[in-house]
């Protein structure tokens, strides 16, 4: 198995956060293999970008993937965050696609 990935860390938190907006960052590095700083690190870029809206609840966060943005980059500059996760997925919905992953450790 490579040590590489198609996608990376910041893709893989953005697509974990669409399927589990109540995820907790220890969860989070423990599924995609990263430091639980690593992901604090990934989720404020996330968020700093404004990919990922953070909500207080309680004492959790929530997370909101802004998926109507465009995703970055030169190839895909006209691709929505929506879309690329719906690609990703395998469906055309990609809100309720992502939501019926059985798993994001499963797919790294």
């Amino acid at each position: 198995m490579p040590r590489w990935s198609f996608l990376t860390n910041h893709a893989q938190v953005l697509l974990y956060l669409a399927h589990d907006p109540d995820a907790r960052l220890i969860d989070v590095a423990a599924a995609l293999g990263i430091t639980e700083r690593s992901a604090f690190t990934i989720v404020n870029d996330l968020a700093r970008a404004g990919y990922v809206v953070k909500r207080k609840d309680g004492r959790r966060n929530r997370y909101e993937v802004q998926s109507h943005l465009l995703v970055p980059g030169p190839v895909i500059r006209s691709t929505t965050v929506e879309q690329l996760l719906a690609l990703l997925v395998g469906d055309s919905g990609a809100a309720s696609s992502v939501e019926a992953l059985p798993s994001v450790a499963a797919a790294s």
